[in-house]
């Protein structure tokens, strides 16, 4: 339906076209000028994809929207383009002319001159054809580096920028509640301290290269039960407030974040999409933010297809709007024709339309979308004319996946694997014969992510080259060991069940002097994998006939290293205690395999951390170390959920001293703070890092409590002899939680300090008090403890 309303003709040189004038003011007056249509016109995506050949976008046909009519739409405007680049293979240099020649005609259709908002998937990269393909955030996790990840996403960001991109839809925040959950790869982990950190940095990266950070998914969505994707959560609100919510509020606060996705799920019943309280009273009445709210894509219809909380779309856009989703994608559905009606016909109050549109012109200001120059061809193009280009001039011309872009990717992978055992088999001291072993030794695509271009988008262009190099682990190892015979077999699949391959497998390791054997995941969606969107699992076993594999592998005399590529953690059975070596590897990316090969050959010092727990028995789910005391081995139960390996557990090629222990005052007030000192000695023949944790315990509270938790960490790099004293100064702000009342307080009492290697492995530990009155805090509370780190002679 289109609503006729008389316009008024617009002046000569509108406000709003003017960058001089402030923000609030060009939008207002725009907002004045709009015709309702007009306005719900900026509320809704349409998703595109670019052309190979340069000419405009063309609608991406999905199965689960009806067919979009751009001539129809583009009169009255358009709020976003849904992924140009990642609906379909394109020469990146074409799909930026794509891009730029649509939103000339977006521009031109329009009365208002107002281009769309381009948005695209950056997960694991940018995920368009040809760029470079970063670990998952699981390995950012398991770096501890935030500073890494901060320069990775300020890479992504200029390669997206360079191109025409606005928005990226990342990073993910849920933390692991339970690792079935087939989204575990996307995460950073299952300590909400390290999720917070590790994305805030990415949210920092991102957006200092321009692009507009987008935060999901708020809020619950790794809770869901028994890790099925959008299953619903049954989670209490403490839960909700200590655990899942801080990240955000991190990244809001410190990242600078200008949008936020409301995750699929309901929790106790009510949907996020339809959640006032969380996306309006918590995120902006509370936290204050002032940028966007965006659906998942269909989130906004799932309130009448799979939540049953709407009657009809109209319902639905109205629920959603009130409760502050501002902008609908990946298409339109609610946010236009039946919003428009409903609007008109005093249904929803049109109040709700000018709050949604404001934040997204604001935002499209803040870009530069509304300036009179504005200009829609991007950096990368250098202005060719759009109306005669020349595509075979400008195919190849955009590079996404430089140099620069690979060196960084290499590092990020080789600080995040983690060793997780090692009997002195490793690093291999120059092995004549290695076997090769499993379903992933010469896989190219085990390195990527479900949300990586090839795996996301590739899968379903057979014939397409990949555009990215991706060298399988035995062409590294080749490389690596030159002067090695490599026999490959592959034993059998990723989840095929095939037996038929393991004893031609067990003959290449008893002719071998050490067996590698690499196993793990193939990321894919709904289903197509073991890990990714929809790939959840029912239990924690190597999927297929892996651990038969392994276990044959395992009974022969060579020493058996075992390789995992995976996108989450899964159950070892006997390699955990058998096996020569455990090396963990989560879905590194296009320069993993690089990474492994160093890290076997020794030419890499194993740094990373788990940012997960490995769990010793597959059954045990869900479980993580920030469990009460009850959740944890008990005699009151047959299950013993204590994991193979804890979170932030990780092994080196060299050795550490941790000594020297100081506390400069044994008691603080409740505003008060705690400094700590020690020494870090590396103590082998070789340069390392270690990562020192910080863990709080809370003997006694007036609610249940974690048995500990992360409150801070650092890198700490040295070269054989060196050492370092750590200084942590400790805010006791870090003790607070969620009390009885709901409010957030310090307590006082008695608290440890816990200096550890692991979860599981304290080194030192400090004994403290905080005295004087409870202390209710707020969302201005100090986040992070102070970690300062200074040389120290050597011995």
């Amino acid at each position: 339906m289109t609503v006729n309303v008389a316009v008024e003709p617009l002046p000569a040189i509108p406000l709003w076209n003017d960058p001089t004038v402030p923000v609030s003011a060009r939008v207002d007056a725009l907002i004045a000028a709009m015709t309702l249509q007009e306005k719900t016109a900026q509320l809704y995506g349409v998703w595109v994809g670019a052309s190979d050949e340069g000419g405009e976008v063309a609608p991406h046909q999905h199965d689960m929207e009806d067919p979009v009519d751009l001539d129809a739409l583009l009169p009255a405007g358009l709020g976003q383009l849904t992924r140009p680049f990642g609906s379909r293979p394109v020469d990146p240099a074409l799909g930026a002319l794509s891009l730029a020649r649509t939103q000339q005609r977006i521009a031109a259709t329009n009365r208002f001159g107002i281009p769309a908002l381009a948005h695209d998937e950056c997960l694991a990269g940018f995920a368009a054809w040809g760029a470079t393909a970063y670990p998952v955030p699981l390995s950012w996790g398991a770096t501890f580096d935030p500073d890494l990840v901060r320069e990775m996403a300020a890479a992504i960001g200029r390669d997206m920028r360079a191109v025409g991109v606005h928005q990226g839809l990342a990073p993910v925040l849920d933390v692991v509640r339970d690792a079935r959950w087939g989204r575990v790869e996307e995460t950073i982990g299952e300590d909400p301290y390290l999720v917070g950190t590790v994305a805030t940095a990415y949210v920092q990266g991102l957006e200092s290269a321009g692009i507009v950070a987008t935060l999901k998914h708020f809020a619950g969505y790794s809770a869901s039960r028994a890790g099925r994707n959008l299953a619903p959560v049954s989670m209490g609100p403490r839960e909700r407030a200590d655990v899942l919510l801080p990240p955000f509020e991190m990244a809001i606060r410190e990242g600078g974040a200008r949008s936020v996705m409301n995750a699929y799920t309901d929790t106790d019943g009510l949907p996020s999409a339809a959640d006032e309280d969380l996306l309006t009273g918590l995120l902006r009445d509370t936290w204050g933010f002032d940028g966007t709210v965006v659906a998942d894509y269909f989130a906004i219809a799932f309130l009448k297809t799979l939540h049953g909380m709407a009657a009809d779309w109209a319902d639905a856009a109205g629920t959603a709007l009130r409760a502050g989703v501002d902008v609908e994608l990946p298409n339109v559905k609610t946010y236009g024709a039946p919003l428009t009606e409903a609007v008109a016909d005093g249904r929803i109050p049109e109040e709700l339309v000018d709050r949604a549109v404001r934040r997204v012109l604001t935002q499209k200001a803040e870009l530069g979308l509304l300036d009179a120059d504005w200009d829609p061809v991007p950096a990368a193009l250098d202005g060719p004319d759009l109306k005669d280009p020349d595509p075979a001039a400008l195919r190849g011309r955009i590079d996404l996946d430089g140099p620069d872009n690979r060196a960084l990717a290499r590092t990020i992978a080789e600080e995040a694997v983690v060793l997780l055992s090692n009997d002195g088999t490793l690093p291999l001291a120059g092995p004549r014969r290695i076997a090769l072993l499993g379903p992933n030794a010469d896989e190219p695509v085990a390195v990527l992510g479900c949300y990586s271009f090839p795996q996301h988008i590739g899968v379903r262009h057979p014939g397409t080259p990949l555009g990215i190099e991706l060298p399988t682990l035995r062409d590294t190892l080749a490389a690596e060991f030159p002067d090695a015979e490599i026999t490959l077999a592959r034993g059998t699949g990723i989840d095929d069940g095939d037996l038929s391959g393991i004893e031609e497998a067990a003959r290449a390791a008893r002719e071998a002097d050490v067996a590698v054997v690499v196993l793990g995941d193939r990321a894919g969606l709904f289903g197509r994998g073991t890990s990714g969107e929809g790939c959840d699992v029912g239990s924690l076993a190597l999927p297929g006939a892996q651990q038969r594999l392994l276990d044959t592998l395992l009974d022969g005399e060579t020493p058996v290293v075992t390789v995992l590529l995976a996108g989450r953690p899964y159950a070892l059975g006997r390699a955990v205690a058998e096996s020569a070596a455990l090396v963990q590897s989560f879905f590194p990316g296009e320069e993993g395999t690089h990474a492994l090969a160093g890290v076997l050959s020794g030419r890499v010092n194993p740094s990373g951390r788990l940012p997960v727990g490995v769990p010793r028995d597959a059954g045990s789910q869900p479980a993580t170390y920030l469990g009460a005391p009850l959740a944890h081995v008990s005699g009151v139960s047959s299950i013993d959920p204590t994991p193979a390996f804890a979170f932030g557990h990780g092994l080196s090629y060299t050795r550490f001293d941790w000594t020297d222990l100081a506390v400069d005052s044994r008691e603080a007030p409740t505003d008060g703070e705690f400094a700590l000192a020690l020494t870090v000695r590396n103590t082998g023949g070789r340069s390392g890092t270690e990562v020192v944790q910080l863990y709080l315990h809370d003997p006694v509270a007036s609610v249940v409590q974690p048995v500990q938790r992360l409150v801070a960490y650092a890198r700490v790099a040295l070269e054989p002899g060196e050492a370092r004293r750590v200084r942590v100064t400790v805010p006791a702000d870090l003790a607070s939680f969620t009390g009885r009342d709901g409010r957030r307080v310090v307590e006082p009492g008695e608290l440890e300090l816990r200096l550890a290697a692991s979860s599981a492995d304290p080194r030192l530990t400090a004994t403290l008090t905080l005295t004087g009155a409870e202390r209710p805090v707020d969302h201005t509370r100090r986040l992070h403890a102070t970690v300062t780190q200074e040389p120290v002679a050597k011995e």
